[in-house]
C-alpha cells in the first residue's frame, strides 16, 4: 500500500477551519454551540461528505462520520479529537487529530485500502470546558462517565442550562441515549500536538501516549467581610482575597511537595467581589485544577488543600467552602494499540517517545469503553492554548501518516 498524506490540503483545511473564529487572527475562539461553531461544524460535515462518509449526530452534537467497512456489523475503529476552542486559542489544539484524521482516511481510499471493521472520524463535542465548567462533555456522555442527568443540571456563564442550549443549537433527542453500547469500537487512536515541550526537546519526531493523567477540578469561595479600604483597620479585617492567597500558596506547596514530576497544581480563576481598588474584598471564588498519573497522590493534594482551608478558616475567621466538580481516574493505554503504533512508526521508519499525558483528552473517558491510544506531535516551545501555538506542516503530516497506517492495521 503506497500510502501519501496530501499535506498541503491538510494544512490549507486547518487554516480554513482558524477562520471560524470570535476572535482576530492569529486567534482562535470557538464556544461550543456559538453560531461560529456551528458554522465550523457544518463546514466540517461537508468535507466529510466529500470523502463519502456516512454522517450523523447525537443528542449533545457528538458528530460521527463512518467509512463503512466491508464487515459493517463489525466494531468500528475510532479516530478524532475535537474543534472548539477556548478564548484566545490558537489553531491547532484538538483540529490536527479531526482534520488529520479525516485526511487520513482520505489517504486510505486513495491507496486503495479497503477496511474490513468501518473507519470513524469523531468530532466530539465540549472537550475545553469553557462554557459549562466541565471538559469532555460529549466524551464523559459516549462513556458513561458522566450521566445524562447529571449533564442535563449544567449550566453556562449566562444561566443557560445545557437542555436549552443544545436545542436552541438544533441538537434534540434524549441524552440517555448518546452512551455508546459496550463493543462499539474495537480500538480508538486520538492524534494531537503534545502541548507541552518534551518532544522538541528531545528531538523526536512523535510520541505514544501509554497513560493520561488523572484530573479533578473544584470551586473553593472564600467569604470574607468587605468594607471601605481607608475605613476598617487592619485588625479587624476579615480579607476575603487574602485568604484566599494563603489557600493558592498552600496548594501550590502540596503539589510540590508530592516529589513528583507528574503532580501538578493550578489556580486558572480568582474572581474577586466587589473587585473595586477601595474595597475590601468580601468575597472570591477561586477554579482549581490538580492532575497527576498516580489517583493517590492527587488525592493527597486535594486534601492538603481542604485542610488549609480548615486552618484558613479559623486563622482569618472567613468561611470556605469548595465544589467538586470532577474528580476523573488516569487512563492506561491500550497495549495493543500502542504497539500497533509503535509497528506504524517502525514501518516508516520514524523514531518515537513513550510518553504520559498530563493533559487530559476526550481519549481518557473513551479509554472507558475501548482500547485506546494517543500519538503526539511536537509542538513549537511547548505552547499550546494561546495564539502562537504551532506545529509545523511536515510534523502535522508525518503524524497522520503514522495514524493512517495504525487505522488500516486495526481495522484489517
Amino acid at each position: 500500500m503506497n500510502l501519501k498524506i496530501d499535506q498541503e490540503r491538510l494544512i490549507s483545511e486547518i487554516e480554513a477551519l482558524s477562520k471560524f473564529s470570535d476572535a482576530e487572527a492569529p486567534a482562535v475562539t470557538r464556544i461550543v454551540f456559538t453560531p461560529t461553531d456551528l458554522k465550523a461544524r457544518d463546514w466540517m460535515k461537508s468535507l466529510c461528505r466529500d470523502a463519502g462518509l456516512a454522517i450523523r449526530k447525537d443528542a449533545i452534537g457528538n458528530t460521527f462520520a463512518r467509512w463503512i467497512g466491508s464487515d459493517p456489523l463489525a466494531p468500528a475503529v475510532g479516530t478524532g479529537s475535537h474543534i472548539d476552542a477556548i478564548p484566545n486559542a490558537g489553531k491547532f489544539d484538538g483540529v490536527v487529530g479531526v482534520l488529520g484524521g479525516l485526511e487520513a482516511i482520505r489517504a486510505l481510499q486513495r491507496a486503495g485500502f479497503r477496511p474490513r471493521h468501518s473507519i470513524e472520524l469523531l468530532v466530539f463535542t465540549a472537550e475545553e470546558p469553557t462554557r459549562f465548567g466541565v471538559g469532555c462533555l460529549g466524551s464523559r456522555l459516549l462513556s458513561g462517565t458522566l450521566s445524562a442527568d447529571a449533564a442535563a443540571k449544567l449550566i453556562d456563564k449566562d444561566g443557560q442550562p445545557v437542555e436549552e442550549v443544545r436545542r436552541k443549537a438544533g441538537f434534540s433527542g434524549d441524552l440517555r441515549e448518546v452512551k455508546l453500547p459496550a463493543g462499539y469500537y474495537k480500538a480508538f487512536v486520538e492524534l494531537h500536538i503534545e502541548q507541552g515541550p518534551v518532544l522538541e526537546r528531545e528531538r523526536q519526531p512523535l510520541g505514544i501516549v501509554e497513560q493520561i493523567a488523572a484530573p479533578a477540578s473544584l470551586y473553593v469561595t472564600v467569604e470574607g467581610s468587605g468594607g471601605h479600604a481607608g475605613g476598617v483597620l487592619m485588625r479587624d479585617r476579615r480579607d476575603a482575597l487574602c485568604a484566599a492567597a494563603e489557600l493558592i500558596l498552600a496548594l501550590e506547596h502540596a503539589a510540590r511537595s508530592t516529589g513528583a514530576i507528574d503532580t501538578v497544581a493550578t489556580v486558572g480563576i480568582c474572581d474577586v467581589f466587589p473587585g473595586a481598588i477601595n474595597s475590601i474584598p468580601a468575597r472570591v471564588r477561586l477554579g482549581i485544577d490538580v492532575r497527576d498519573t498516580s489517583l493517590a497522590r492527587r488525592d493527597r493534594v486535594i486534601a492538603d488543600l481542604e485542610d488549609a482551608c480548615r486552618k484558613t478558616t479559623a486563622q482569618r475567621q472567613v468561611s470556605i467552602r469548595s465544589e467538586l466538580l470532577n474528580a476523573d481516574a488516569p487512563a492506561e493505554s491500550g497495549p495493543e494499540i500502542v504497539a500497533t503504533l509503535r509497528q506504524a512508526c517502525e514501518k516508516h521508519g520514524l523514531r518515537f517517545l513513550p510518553m504520559t499525558s498530563r493533559a487530559y483528552h476526550d481519549s481518557l473517558f473513551m479509554s472507558r469503553i475501548a482500547p485506546m491510544a494517543m500519538l503526539f506531535i511536537p509542538c513549537r516551545n511547548g505552547y499550546s492554548h494561546r495564539p502562537d501555538e504551532y506545529a509545523s506542516p511536515e510534523d502535522i503530516a508525518r503524524g497522520t501518516l503514522v495514524l493512517a497506517e495504525t487505522l488500516a492495521m486495526l481495522s484489517e
